[in-house]
């Protein structure tokens, strides 16, 4: 038996979305949260915790962020300021064509170093070779959400392989690394999927009771294509396709009609809104107030760091809650305690795990340490406001998931960061040749 007593602290619990300030003590033990309140605990527990002093530290659900691609994160930099398309077909799709696993495995590493050290805790992730991906998490101690991603733009034949590659991945490592490993399906896009090809990923879906992930409606030139090639906007044709009998979630999802926000409310769908990419990619603003009104799912996401560049999801906190006001004229439509909702609980929501996101008795301890004691944090009028409008990853003194401890006084614990950005240094410059 493992137990911690993190001692006259303050935490913000996230139950039921609220963002409620809490002056007290939280008790956890073999990896789940058995206490927090005001009072201090039995003084049976007491004799058998670990105790952390609590002063000088805000105490929060860890960050869930719900769409990335961690390999992307050696080519941070590589190719900005370039429109979506240019970006990925002249300049990503070609780096990575060139990736090997080792590649692979040392952008994962790069990328889990610098989620944990800013304060994420689960993340989302499609890509290629993804065992990498797995083993990196598994390692690291980061709770992780992963797929195969399948890009249907060749023959049949290599559709297949494809698809037999994704469900073996999501077969061997659901439930891995004591539960924290979590596998879906991913058809990349519907205009990089042929129809037939995402009805048999559906279906794989369906014989192995898991959920799917996309990207969609991420640029208006993406959804005329649909519209071109099958007759239809990307909500009802993946409606038609079969999409949306399995939960599902949708990154990006910026261009839509109020019948699609009304269509996806109905078919409780999610989605993960990334603001800062899709702002420097130019590929619009997703209409968060539309969605939120609506009761969609809604959660953030980093995208890759390749067109971010950066996995800090603090900002994307900050960008949700100011770009929303600026576009609408409205300062109210994304207040601090909602985006830090979508960022914490939103986002475990969003991604179907109820055991994650906020602090409450009998919830997984996944949750961070935040430094307070720093300028940017005084006076002490709103903690919440604080963290949305003023805070930053770097303010991240400590993280811990599943109750052990990742990152200690912002230096990771299972992982080697000197080694990390050596071999991704060495990975990108062999890219280069």
């Amino acid at each position: 038996m493992s137990r911690l007593w993190i001692k006259e602290g303050s935490f913000i619990t996230m139950a039921s979305h609220q963002p409620e300030v809490l002056r007290g003590h939280m008790v956890v033990e073999d990896g789940v949260i058995q206490y927090i309140g005001e009072n201090e605990p039995a003084a049976s527990v007491q004799e058998q915790a670990v105790i952390i002093n609590g002063q000088g530290l805000l105490f929060m659900p860890g960050l869930v962020n719900t769409h990335g691609h961690a390999p992307m994160s050696l080519l941070r930099g590589f190719s900005d300021d370039q429109k979506l398309q240019v970006w990925l077909q002249e300049k990503m799709w070609p780096m990575e064509a060139k990736y090997s696993e080792a590649d692979t495995k040392a952008g994962s590493d790069l990328a889990i170093a610098e989620m944990l050290l800013s304060g994420t805790t689960t993340f989302v992730d499609m890509y290629d070779r993804m065992e990498q991906v797995a083993q990196a998490s598994i390692d690291a101690g980061i709770r992780a959400f992963l797929a195969r991603g399948m890009i249907g733009l060749g023959s049949v034949e290599e559709q297949v392989s494809k698809l037999e590659d994704a469900v073996a991945f999501a077969k061997q490592w659901n439930g891995a690394g004591e539960g924290r490993i979590q596998t879906m399906l991913a058809p990349h896009a519907p205009y990089t999927c042929p129809p037939a090809f995402i009805e048999r990923i559906v279906q794989a879906a369906h014989d192995l009771d898991l959920p799917l992930h996309t990207h969609m409606s991420e640029t208006s030139a993406e959804v005329q294509q649909n519209v071109d090639d099958y007759g239809k906007r990307p909500v009802d044709h993946l409606e038609e396709l079969g999409f949306f009998t399995r939960p599902a979630l949708l990154a990006h999802a910026v261009h839509l009609t109020d019948d699609e926000i009304a269509k996806l409310a109905q078919l409780d769908a999610s989605i993960s809104h990334n603001p800062i990419s899709n702002l420097k990619l130019a590929s619009g603003v997703a209409r968060v107030p539309e969605l939120l009104r609506a009761g969609v799912k809604l959660s953030l996401g980093t995208d890759s760091a390749a067109s971010n560049n950066n996995l800090d999801l603090f900002q994307e906190i900050r960008a949700a809650a100011l770009l929303h006001k600026g576009v609408s004229g409205d300062p109210t439509v994304v207040p601090a305690h909602t985006a830090l909702a979508l960022g914490t609980s939103m986002g475990a929501q969003a991604i179907w795990h109820n055991h994650i996101g906020t602090l409450e008795t009998g919830k997984a301890a996944d949750f961070i340490a935040i430094n307070i004691d720093q300028p940017h944090f005084f006076p002490r009028t709103d903690l919440v406001s604080h963290l949305v409008y003023a805070a930053n990853g770097r303010d991240v003194e400590h993280v811990w998931v599943a109750g052990k401890q990742l990152v200690k006084h912002r230096q990771l614990l299972t992982m080697d960061e000197e080694k990390i950005r050596s071999e991704a240094q060495a990975s990108f410059e062999r890219l280069l040749t």
